[in-house]
């Protein structure tokens, strides 16, 4: 019986090349996915890209665009406390188009403001085109989704306010 337990075959200790492949191609993976995240533009050149040529609130153009653009807030906007001891909004709306041209980029400014209209926070988004493609002549999209963290549970949350700030119309 001991020599059962005595007898066995000593293993040649050296490199598990298998395992020296593999975490070199994940070496190689990661770097390459740390690389291809470096590479890309900053999220502020993307929005100037996106609205290269738009009308902005201090063109006639905008004026004559923007009154036909209708925001409403939805009823299912919810406000919740997180594990910081803030409150995070999460704003629900819908725009409509009520004009004839299609808009193919929007920039809208969503603030919360207190009871004396000065702004809580505030945030700009792209709804055209990050969150729908366009926006035809008489469509609506919704739901339009915003969300806004670190509100101070004290702090007024009386009303949202969305502005149109820029519109890109297609030719």
């Amino acid at each position: 019986m001991d020599s059962l337990l005595t007898d066995k075959k000593k293993e040649p200790k050296g490199i598990n090349y298998g395992l020296v492949i593999g975490v070199a191609v994940g070496i190689l993976l990661i770097g390459a996915a740390a690389l291809l995240i470096a590479l890309q533009p900053p999220a502020e050149d993307q929005r100037a890209k996106m609205l290269e040529g738009a009308f902005t609130e201090s063109s006639p153009e905008f004026a004559a665009i923007s009154k036909d653009i209708i925001i409403a807030t939805d009823d299912r906007t919810i406000e919740s406390p997180n594990a910081l001891g803030t409150i995070s909004m999460f704003i629900v709306g819908s725009i409509r188009n009520k004009g004839p041209k299609t808009i193919t980029a929007m920039e809208v400014n969503v603030s919360v403001v207190d009871l004396q209209n000065n702004v809580v926070k505030e945030k700009r988004i792209l709804p055209v085109p990050v969150q729908f493609q366009q926006l035809g002549p008489n469509e609506t999209i919704s739901p339009v989704t915003v969300s806004l963290e670190g509100f101070d549970p004290k702090a007024e949350r009386a009303n949202i306010r969305w502005k149109v700030t820029a519109v890109k119309v297609a030719p």
